[in-house]
Order: C-alpha cells, then structure tokens, then sequence
C-alpha cells in the first residue's frame, strides 16, 4: 500500500453561524461561535489518514494556543507530524468563516503557513506508490519543489488549485491529477462557469488544462463530479443529502481520493468512493472534524 504525502495549511477556523450573510457595511445578529481545526492541507490529511491510509503531514504551526490545540488534535486522527514545524516567529494560521444557510464565506490569514519552504518539503522521503498532495495555502514555489520531487520518486501527485490563483505551467507540468470545483476551473480557463452548467462545457473547459496523461477532475457539489480522463469524460453522479456546512467538503473529497488511490484502487472507484465521503461531510459543522471513517463511508457504499 503506498503511503499519503500531504503538503498543505493548518488553520484554527473560527467559525460563526448566522441565518444569513451580512451585506458589505452591514451587522448581524449571529447564533454562535465555534472553533474547528481546519487548513486544506489539514483537512486533506485528516481525510486520508480517518479513511485508512498511512498519511503524513507537512507544515508549520505557530507556537501559540491554537498551535498547540491543532498538534494535539491532528496526533489524535492518526496523521503523522513528523514534518510539521513550530515557528516561533509567526503566528498559527487562522480562518474566519461565516455559515449561513449551509453556504460559507472564509478570509484566511495565513501566518505560519505562509513560512513553508522547499527545505520543508525536502525531508520527507517518497517512493514509487506514494501520492503527493498539495493547494495553494502555502507558497507555490514549496509546492513546485515537492511535486518535482514526488516525481522524481515515482509517486503522483495531486493538486487542488484552491483557494483559486492563477500558476504556471511549469507547475502544471508536475501535476497528475488536478482537482478543482468550476469556480477555480473558470478562473484558470478565462471562462464563466456556473454549477448549472452542462457536463459537456466543464469537460471542454477542462480540456485546455489536460496535458498527455494529466486528469482533471472537476468537483460538483450534489451534482457529484466530472472527471477527464485522455480527453474523455467519467462522470461521477452525486448524491443528495441535507448540507448543514460545505466548508470541507473539497478537501474531504481531495484526501479521500488520495487514500483510496494510494490502496491501489481503481480510478472510477476512488473518484466514486471520494463523492460519497464528502456527501457524509457536508451533514457536520466543521472542516478537519467532519471527516467521515472508513466504516462510515463503506456502510454507505455497501447500501
């Protein structure tokens, strides 16, 4: 079984809920605070590493309350922090959410994150069978170095290009599989996307961002997903559940195609196996915490 290689944020989300979001100047009444351990690159982890596959972190924490807090959280899932940094200098990312109405809003404050280097990711030790994954909460410059030596390695490599910036080609070029929901795909591809869109015009947006091997896999929410495959389309169908908080969902989907392709699995049933892990998210508060198991997410199959 090949391992998971996470390079990626780790964030405290402070999260506050309302019956609506406030308009540009304007206050509101919330309901409640609450704190989540998040961060993509947590998230993605924690993912994995819940739905049974060996996955290791890398990145940085402050050395403040939340960094502490997040440490003790993450050991608790099974990730190994053998590569995660405390910076003194710095503070522990942090993301401000609203949630109303099952949507969200996030600012991201990036702190530590913002420090992880090509040093950082230099130290892990990837092979053949391995999955590298990474998104854009830490400096592209990092992600370049790990992907080149993921590749150098033999592992794939997967990038979830999000929060959405444009990158360039030569970071492209490392990337195996790219998974992205239409609003990044629309950003990257210089075209106005909506989730109502036809599969035939996210499969020909995504055509322009495949290379020879490369597959794209386009998130859709409850539409499911869409993935193109040496320019054809395999579409994921989606499963309708009750959304309380979709702030994970990417991520869940993200990891849990990582775990299930670093068991060996089949493309399609990873793809399938990913839809349903987040469908099981989106029902809970929370990024990191959401995360469903591996039994959760086999009831749900064998159902």
């Amino acid at each position: 079984m090949g391992r998971v290689f996470v390079a990626g944020s780790i964030n405290m989300d402070v999260v506050a809920t309302a019956e609506r979001h406030p308009r540009v100047g304007e206050t509101i009444a919330g309901s409640a605070v609450l704190y989540f351990p998040g961060g993509k690159g947590a998230n993605q982890a924690v993912a994995a590493a819940k739905l049974g596959a060996p996955t290791t972190l890398i990145g940085r924490l402050g050395k403040d309350a939340f960094g502490e807090q997040l440490r003790m959280f993450l050991a608790a899932q099974g990730v190994d922090l053998s590569f995660v940094k405390d910076t003194p200098d710095a503070h522990t990312g942090t993301a401000i959410i609203t949630v109303a109405d099952a949507d969200n809003t996030i600012v991201v404050v990036p702190g530590a994150n913002a420090l992880v280097c090509p040093d950082d990711v230099a130290m892990p030790v990837l092979a053949k069978g391995d999955i590298a994954v990474s998104q854009f909460e830490i400096p592209q410059a990092t992600i370049t170095a790990f992907f080149k030596r993921a590749r150098a390695a033999g592992a794939t490599t997967i990038l979830n290009p999000a929060p959405a910036r444009k990158f360039d080609n030569e970071l492209l070029a490392l990337v195996d599989i790219l998974v992205l929901n239409e609003t990044e795909l629309g950003l990257l591809t210089g075209r106005d996307l909506r989730d109502t869109d036809s599969h035939n015009r996210f499969a020909d947006a995504a055509r322009s961002l495949a290379g020879r091997d490369r597959i794209i896999c386009v998130t859709l929410g409850k539409r499911g997903a869409l993935a193109l495959v040496e320019s054809e389309p395999l579409i994921v169908a989606g499963r309708e559940v009750e959304a309380i908080d979709t702030t994970g969902a990417g991520d869940c989907f993200v990891g849990a195609l990582a775990s299930q392709l670093a068991g060996g699995s089949s493309l399609r049933h990873a793809l399938s196996y990913a839809n349903v892990a987040a469908s099981i998210c989106v029902q809970r508060m929370g990024a990191a915490p959401s995360m469903p198991t591996a039994a959760e997410v086999a009831n749900l199959l064998n159902a």
